[in-house]
């Protein structure tokens, strides 16, 4: 087990969202001062089995709604669910480009435009394949008093680093997504290289939409 991180959240706030009212609680990062956001419905305090999805910040796909990933999709996705059953977290990790940053992240994107998949450019550029941590996240939960979580994740590592800083994992949600012609390699690398549960069948390369252009991600 990994040494436990001790947090406190700073504020929390009502936050109305199209997916129903979510208290919004922020935390400062012990180490790298960051503001890391938790969106909780519901009381989960002392609460086992919590839906749960640790999210990493993408601007580019969460806010400018880009196609090259599946980020935007995943915590759209997760904040409906959670919404569904009236009961979860949602974690909002200050963590951009799989921990390298924005400005690294940018430049990944113009290596993978000339021919590297995600996993190469991020090397190209000095950086291991995914620098995250989740012991913030473990952290959080542990201040929003969750015993055990029911993970939204495609991400197996995301589950082992978890139950590493001792929170229990008692069962692994799909996170849905559309493949879409600019984000098939990308989910193809995720699933290929770094032992994400997608359908690799299912990943073959796009060059033009069929239909409305998207279809339907079935997954592991």
């Amino acid at each position: 087990m990994n040494k436990p991180i001790h947090i406190k959240k700073n504020v929390e706030t009502r936050l109305p969202t199209e997916y129903g009212d979510f208290q919004l609680c922020l935390y400062l990062g012990p180490k790298d001062n960051k503001e890391h956001l938790a969106l909780v419905k519901g009381d989960v305090f002392g609460k086992d089995n919590v839906l749960v999805r640790v999210h990493s910040e993408c601007l580019t796909g969460d806010l400018l709604g880009s196609n090259r990933c599946d980020c935007g999709q995943q915590l759209q996705h997760a904040m409906r669910l959670i919404e569904e059953v009236g009961e979860g977290v949602v974690l909002y990790l200050r963590q951009e480009g799989r921990g390298i940053g924005l400005l690294e992240k940018l430049r990944a994107y113009n290596l993978q435009d000339n021919g590297l998949d995600t996993v190469d450019a991020n090397l190209a550029l000095g950086h291991e394949a995914d620098e995250r941590d989740y012991g913030i996240a473990a952290a959080m939960l542990k201040d929003l008093g969750v015993l055990s979580v029911r993970l939204i994740t495609n991400n197996p590592e995301k589950i082992s680093q978890l139950e590493q800083y001792d929170i229990q994992v008692s069962e692994r949600i799909h996170s849905d997504a559309e493949i879409r012609p600019d984000n098939v390699a990308y989910l193809f690398t995720k699933a290929a290289r770094m032992n994400h549960l997608l359908n690799v069948d299912l990943l073959q390369p796009v060059t033009k939409p069929s239909g409305n252009g998207f279809k339907r991600l079935t997954l592991g």
